[in-house]
């Protein structure tokens, strides 16, 4: 059934988030149609995204057509490299001829930065007279003439470096108050970047998020897409609030970014618990995201997936797996048909003051080519096939309140056995929902469970990393032959369950056993606050207590504290 198109604001406040941003928006231009009824390499039968729902259509002063995202990102001074701030769709040009000064003039021209491969390539495509990228046309049919691996590891500093898109002029703010690069003047602290949202940059998001904002039909609430390691988790309690109080009844999903590695790890843990805090208090839900092994300042590996090589060191490649984690996870509230609002997609998962949500992944999901859903669900019997995205471990006791399970990325895949003629199936579901629903209660016998499946895969196109195994084919499937890999399947869950209870009690654990007296005044200005947040921590902790045995899974740390 056909809805209408409920669109979406996304803002992402942060370096890495930018990051992940870059990727995630990548992959979404790489399905990006301006026919209604058809979408690159997909049937109009399938159920695939709106991309109305992310896109806003525009138009240059010259009158070309453009389609650019319906985005604000937020980085700092330094952060933007070839990338211009104001972007380059609705450039009037360079033209000095009305300067009205008589004398002469000397003009100082920067050297500009070098630009790497990729984007020369981009680059070389517009001159020779393509359709700019954001025009009519996609940037996918573009690109595609060089689809090649562009091995950017040495080359991406920031996350313009692989941003094939272009933004609206609207799009990108700069806090200049504070520097990417060097020592000095960078948003470590929570405070800082709560202080920040006032005076110039408030008018500019205000105006920003109205402009966005009103010329959308039904506006169904925002994506936010903050990092909690540094300051900008501040930054970003003070955004969702201001959500919260200027768009009452839109939903606001939250989703804290936090990359392996990270300079201070003790500043790192106390932004992340403050902004765990903060982050759930003003959103529909909050959900973690990061490959580390823990949030905690605990040494701990980080996340590694069965048929990935990356690493986990470089943000270019970290990103990347949680930008395809993401393309799912966001799924159900993007779908042109049976789209799941926002707001329901909150209430499935965060009830009873239970806003903090954990994502799990099966990146990609391993599936062999030619065999069915049910065939490669058999195969894990022994375990679920996905691992931590929130750093959170998932319960082993098949206790879960809610569960939202997406699939995508089965095209021309068998989703249901078929059985040899004269035999006996070995299933007797028919359809790929019974299927993925059946192998899912069998870890999750009691669990409310959401599924939501898509047959259209991912579909990574350059420059997205290849840091995938040889033991993958070219559309991420299980095979022997090793080519670059230009789509990906992908199995998520997003879950609400007592594991969770633990794991913000070890939260509350870490970070009550500082000092809090002998931390920096630039990263803590007033205890007695922070003392109240370690509080509703606490709070929250107990939310997630088991009322079916009575006990939380973490009660002997409750009456500890």
């Amino acid at each position: 059934m056909s809805n209408p198109c409920r669109e979406v604001i996304t803002l992402q406040l942060g370096h890495y988030s930018n990051f992940v941003g870059a990727h995630w928006w990548n992959l979404q231009d790489a399905t990006l149609s301006y026919d209604p009824d058809v979408l690159p390499g997909v049937s109009p039968e399938v159920d695939v995204p709106h991309s109305d729902v992310l896109f806003r259509e525009g138009q240059t002063l010259g009158g070309h057509v453009t389609y650019t995202p319906r985005l604000i990102a937020m980085d700092v001074n330094g952060s933007l490299r070839t990338l211009r701030q104001e972007g380059c769709l609705y450039d009037p040009g360079g033209d000095i001829s009305a300067v009205t000064w008589d004398g002469s003039l000397m003009i100082h021209k920067e050297s500009p930065t070098a630009k790497n491969s990729f984007l020369e390539d981009l680059d070389n495509l517009e001159v020779s007279g393509n359709t700019s990228l954001g025009g009519v046309a996609s940037a996918t049919s573009q690109v595609s003439p060089i689809q090649k691996d562009y091995k950017l590891e040495g080359s991406v500093k920031v996350w313009s470096d692989f941003l094939r898109i272009h933004l609206h002029p609207r799009t990108v703010s700069v806090i200049h108050q504070y520097n990417h690069d060097g020592e000095a003047h960078r948003l470590r602290a929570f405070d800082q970047g709560e202080a920040l949202l006032q005076g110039l940059l408030l008018e500019e998001l205000e105006d920003k998020l109205h402009f966005f904002a009103e010329e959308c039909d039904y506006l169904q609430g925002f994506q936010v897409l903050c990092d909690i390691s540094d300051g900008f988790s501040g930054l970003g309690s003070k955004v969702t609030e201001m959500l919260q109080d200027s768009y009452s009844g839109k939903g606001i999903l939250t989703w804290g970014l936090s990359p392996v590695s990270y300079m201070k790890e003790l500043c790192h843990q106390l932004n992340c618990t403050v902004g765990t805090v903060h982050l759930a208090r003003n959103s529909s839900f909050f959900c973690p995201l990061s490959l580390r092994g823990s949030l905690s300042r605990k040494h701990s590996s980080p996340t590694t997936f069965p048929h990935l090589t990356y690493d986990p060191s470089l943000w270019y490649h970290s990103s990347a797996v949680l930008a395809l984690a993401l393309d799912a996870l966001t799924l159900p509230y993007r779908m042109r048909n049976n789209s799941t609002p926002m707001y329901q997609v909150a209430e499935t998962l965060a009830v009873s003051g239970r806003k903090v949500v954990a994502a799990y992944g099966a990146i990609p999901f391993p599936m062999m080519q030619g065999a069915s859903l049910f065939d490669a669900l058999s195969s894990c019997t022994d375990a679920l096939p996905w691992k931590p995205l929130s750093t959170c471990p998932e319960a082993t006791d098949g206790r879960c309140y809610g569960q939202l399970v997406t699939l995508k990325g089965f095209e021309g895949q068998r989703l249901t056995s078929s059985p040899a003629p004269g035999c006996v199936p070995p299933s007797p579901l028919h359809s790929g929902e019974d299927v993925l629903a059946s192998y899912i209660s069998s870890f999750y016998p009691s669990c409310p469970l959401a599924l939501r499946l898509a047959s259209a895969p991912s579909r990574l196109s350059p420059p997205f990393p290849q840091i995938f195994s040889e033991s993958l084919d070219a559309r991420g499937f299980l095979h022997t032959a090793a080519p670059l890999v230009s789509s990906a399947p992908v199995l998520t869950s997003l879950q609400s369950g007592p594991a969770l209870g633990s794991w913000l009690t070890e939260l509350h654990r870490g970070i009550s056993a500082l000092d809090l007296r002998r931390l920096a005044p630039s990263y803590l200005s007033e205890i007695s606050e922070y003392q109240e947040t370690l509080e509703q921590l606490r709070v929250l902790a107990q939310c997630y207590r088991d009322d079916s045995s009575g006990a939380m899974c973490s009660s002997e740390e409750d009456d500890d504290d």
